[in-house]
């Protein structure tokens, strides 16, 4: 079947006029969720690292590096933005997909909007259609393609990506899948070990993604031509589905619903700078200290019972010397930080609390593991249960089924307009309100560089 060719119709079709206000409106609180987490990312001394880098290669100025009061070209100010849309790990994500689209698509549109001299409307398409572009190739191969040592963010972004831009630019059907095609070719391969590792490379997959697809879709804007069923692939076994997982994808999750329903709906937001599957642990911690202040020193141990897919992922524990993608990644650092900070966000993941013995001898104390229930009932739900036994014996316990930020208990315009003003940190008061009413305004924003020379 033509599944690639029948999402670069859906994906080259987009239009504002025929997009309903509630797609509209989420591709919007898409955008601010990602301008908090390029505030957010700014305080890791890795990020800086990355920004310090791409800005020593000088080039053009052709696109804002956003928040660090510079410009460059729309390759290098596409990395180093996606790189802060993803570094904090409080980007947005696909539950069915295991990806994070907005790290890879949202910098790729802005850059190449800023370019183009485009406004806020084209944005809004791009940003939709790259989302389904992301997003369905994803849920195609979910989770056999994380298993089998790749990160969708990566992979699959560079596909939302290079839609987006070829949207952007106006490429018909045929120019959209040469994008597609060529995105499929120079597409990273972004290992997933390199995460569990806690290697801080990590943090770059959403900049990478973002860069190749500019690149693919520049390329094919140029007469550079892609297989045009590069997602299925053909008898020679060498389509993307059919390389990045050992298994069998799932073809007809890419046109499922086609034209009739936009993926970037069942797009979740995150309130904590930490992996999704450790969500559920991070609110149920927080919410029996709300019930029941707990000192650290009456603790005895923690038990985070949760389903398979999270025992792997972010069961590990953490040592004085990891770094923080390791910390993002685990839930009893998680945990440790949250019953002694009473929160989760961009400070937790700053080099000095990581260097706290406190937190990480509390951690020690925290152990995750698979509970057969509540595997059972995954991916529908994403459930943890916390335990907390005191040394008095006595035993604490929260279990939260649907963490915050999913489409089902979702976080709302101001619960983001919070996440912006909370992760901006000490910006100027004004300037952030006013880029978040500008964002919420965006369909009336004429051109894009009036938002991002403010950001």
């Amino acid at each position: 079947m033509d599944y690639t060719e029948r999402l670069a119709n859906l994906c080259a079709g987009v239009s504002v006029d025929r997009l309903s206000s509630e797609v509209i409106q989420k591709a919007k609180l898409c955008i601010l969720d990602f301008v908090a987490n390029v505030y957010g990312s700014m305080e890791l001394d890795a990020v800086r690292g990355v920004a310090a880098y791409i800005r020593s290669l000088g080039g053009a100025e052709s696109a804002t590096a956003l928040g660090w009061g510079f410009k460059t070209g729309t390759l290098n100010a596409a990395f180093i933005n996606g790189t802060t849309a993803e570094a904090i790990e409080a980007q947005d994500g696909l539950r069915f997909g295991g990806n994070h689209p907005g790290t890879a698509v949202i910098p790729a549109s802005i850059v190449v909007a800023e370019d183009l001299g485009l406004g806020g409307k084209d944005v809004i398409e791009a940003v939709v259609a790259g989302y389904d572009a992301a997003n369905r190739v994803a849920a195609a191969m979910h989770p056999r393609h994380t298993l089998s040592g790749f990160l969708p963010t990566g992979t699959c972004g560079t596909f939302g990506a290079a839609a987006a831009v070829a949207r952007l630019k106006g490429l018909d059907i045929e120019g959209m899948l040469n994008t597609l095609g060529n995105a499929g070719y120079i597409l990273p391969i972004s290992m997933a070990e390199q995460l569990m590792g806690g290697y801080t490379i990590k943090i770059v997959q959403g900049g990478q993604a973002a860069a190749a697809g500019i690149m693919a879709a520049g390329l094919a804007a140029s007469g550079i031509t892609g297989e045009p069923y590069v997602l299925e692939g053909s008898d020679l076994k060498g389509g993307f589905t059919q390389i990045t997982t050992d298994t069998k994808p799932n073809l007809e999750k890419i046109t499922e619903g086609l034209g009739e329903h936009y993926t970037i709906m069942d797009v979740y937001f995150k309130p904590y700078t930490a992996c999704r599957h450790t969500h559920g642990a991070i609110q149920a911690t927080l919410e029996l200290i709300k019930e029941r202040p707990i000192d650290p020193s009456e603790i005895k141990g923690v038990k985070v019972y949760t389903y398979g897919m999270a025992v792997i992922a972010v069961g590990k524990g953490v040592e004085q010397k990891d770094t923080f993608v390791s910390a993002q990644f685990s839930i009893p650092y998680c945990v440790s930080a949250c019953l002694i900070d009473k929160e989760f966000g961009p400070r937790q993941l700053k080099e000095e609390r990581m260097a706290d013995p406190a937190v990480i001898t509390l951690s020690k104390k925290i152990s995750a593991q698979m509970d057969d229930e509540l595997n059972k009932v995954y991916p529908d739900l994403t459930s943890s249960r916390v335990e907390v036994t005191l040394k008095d014996g006595k035993k604490l316990v929260k279990q939260i089924d649907i963490p915050k930020g999913d489409p089902r208990d979702p976080m709302t315009e101001k619960d983001l307009c919070a996440k912006v003003k909370y992760f901006a940190g000490n910006r100027d008061e004004k300037t952030i309100a006013k880029t978040i009413n500008m964002i919420l305004d965006l369909e009336n924003v004429g051109k894009i560089k009036e938002l991002t020379k403010i950001i």
